[in-house]
């Protein structure tokens, strides 16, 4: 017998397996490929580390993918970057916020062709930094000092933008067209604006249950405290003094009335009173701020707003304390007040409350009226939610979705920003009665301490939950949305 080699036992017999074929060039490639599937499913288009695109922060906005102006690159960046820094401080000043800046600035500075940009905002300041390969960089910084009331100013901004980025407009003509928009006088004149603030508030007291002598004595007071604030400004007064002295006279008034016989509870006319005081757009501005990344300026405008709170509570404290010793009664502000009109009334006092607030903000004259039919849609949701049971905290954050949606569609078609549409028709959302029974309670009746402190953590809650819905619906609105600026820079183009 023929012995087998060392080790040989144990290896299996394999004369009777299939032989292994090399694989083909077409197979090679095959398997490559699969490979390189199996990768971008593992990993994705780009590595998971790799810094973002400044440019891609412009996704979801008006001015995603501008049309690069090539003629030129980099020739002028000095100019460039000048412009920018002009256009952000305008739209700060308008009252934008900080992410509209911000995209804003990329989408100015990408379309007119410069590269390497970095654009910082921190509260007031906002800075820009131009760093080209091998070339001394730039690094400039604008500081915004003050603010007005110009949402026309800020809607045609908001135009010009739109054309840059269309490729319709030059940097020579949108500085030009840029001065025109600071240089131009607003929609209405400053009595037209005094005559608002009054027909606002006297609207507004009569959808919280007040008559029609609570509603002239509401809007008697509100054009006296215009022309405080007025006054006030051009004393250069800070603006917490002014806030302050505002809410003691219109609280005052109220008192002595009161104390005078006339038969109007005061409680409904300070509520009216001090709707239009309360910082609406910067809050709104806050806390869009804070959701989109920007906690510096966010946290900055929250403290204003918090000092503008703190004015109007001293003021209204200031003006019980003074009514009471002067032998006002005792106010009872747990009073309630039932609808002084049917729902399709209040719907009408609606629509003009938000025209009045349009025209103080000095919004052009073709937002007043869709601007006044989204506070309507906002109102009947805020009606029908109410009656399905969702409570006084859910429903007005339910309808302030509703109306930021709409605001973002109704502005973007007209040409504007978000916020010209959204601030005006959500104003009717604030719970002005009960920020002032909360600051009541808080102020003048100590026992009840606790009480005003919850009345006015609820109103707090409220007031957040109305500015957290308009930056919900904006965000909501953006697929809805996708098409407009695209129509718009077809538009240009055909110019």
């Amino acid at each position: 017998m023929t012995e087998r080699p060392e080790g040989s036992a144990s290896r299996p017999h394999t004369d009777g397996l299939p032989k292994t074929q090399p694989l083909r060039p077409s197979q090679v490639r095959q398997n490559v490929n699969a490979k390189r599937m199996l990768m971008r499913l593992v990993q994705g288009d780009s590595p998971p580390t790799a810094p973002m695109n400044i440019v891609d922060r412009l996704a979801g906005s008006p001015y995603a993918n501008p049309t690069i102006q090539v003629v030129g690159v980099d020739a002028s960046a000095r100019k460039t970057i000048d412009f920018a820094l002009h256009l952000a401080e305008v739209m700060f000043r308008y009252g934008a916020g900080a992410l509209e800046v911000e995209t804003s600035m990329i989408a100015v500075t990408a379309a007119l062709g410069l590269k390497n940009v970095e654009v910082d905002i921190t509260n007031q300041s906002v800075a820009i930094n131009y760093a080209p390969k091998d070339q001394t960089p730039i690094t400039l910084l604008r500081v915004v000092r003050s603010w007005t009331n110009n949402y026309a100013g800020l809607a045609q901004v908001h135009q010009l933008v739109t054309d840059i980025v269309a490729g319709g407009v030059g940097r020579d003509e949108a500085v030009r067209r840029l001065n025109e928009v600071i240089r131009s006088a607003k929609p209405f004149p400053r009595w037209m604006v005094t005559i608002a603030f009054g027909i606002f508030a006297a609207v507004f007291v009569g959808v919280l249950g007040g008559g029609l002598g609570a509603s002239a004595v509401a809007f008697g007071s509100n054009i006296l405290i215009s022309l405080l604030s007025r006054q006030l400004a051009r004393w250069r007064t800070a603006d917490f003094f002014n806030t302050m002295a505002c809410a003691f006279l219109v609280t005052f008034i109220a008192l002595m009335l009161r104390w005078a016989g006339v038969d109007i509870a005061p409680s409904i006319v300070v509520a009216g009173g001090i709707l239009l005081l309360l910082p609406t757009g910067r809050l709104v501005s806050s806390v869009q701020d804070a959701i989109n990344g920007f906690p510096v300026t966010a946290a900055g405008r929250f403290l204003s707003t918090l000092l503008t709170f703190g004015a109007i509570v001293a003021g209204i404290g200031v003006a019980v304390v003074v009514g009471t010793l002067m032998g006002s009664a005792v106010l009872d502000v747990t009073q309630t007040f039932p609808d002084a009109y049917p729902l399709w009334g209040r719907a009408i006092l609606i629509a003009v409350a938000v025209v009045a607030i349009g025209v103080t903000e000095q919004t052009q004259m073709r937002l007043l009226i869709p601007t006044a039919a989204v506070g309507i849609v906002g109102f009947f949701v805020l009606w029908g939610v109410g009656q399905a049971g969702l409570g006084d905290r859910l429903s007005p954050a339910v309808a302030a979705v509703v109306i930021g949606l709409l605001a973002r569609v109704v502005a973007l078609k007209l040409g504007a920003p978000q916020l010209v549409v959204a601030v005006p028709a959500a104003l009717i959302l604030l719970p002005g009665l009960t920020i002032f029974r909360s600051m009541y309670a808080l102020t003048v009746e100590g026992g009840d301490f606790l009480a005003g402190a919850g009345g006015m953590l609820n109103a707090g809650a409220i007031v957040l939950g109305v500015a957290a819905g308009i930056v919900l619906g904006d965000n909501l609105a953006r697929p809805l949305t996708k098409g407009l600026s695209s129509n718009e820079r077809r538009r240009v183009r055909r110019r």
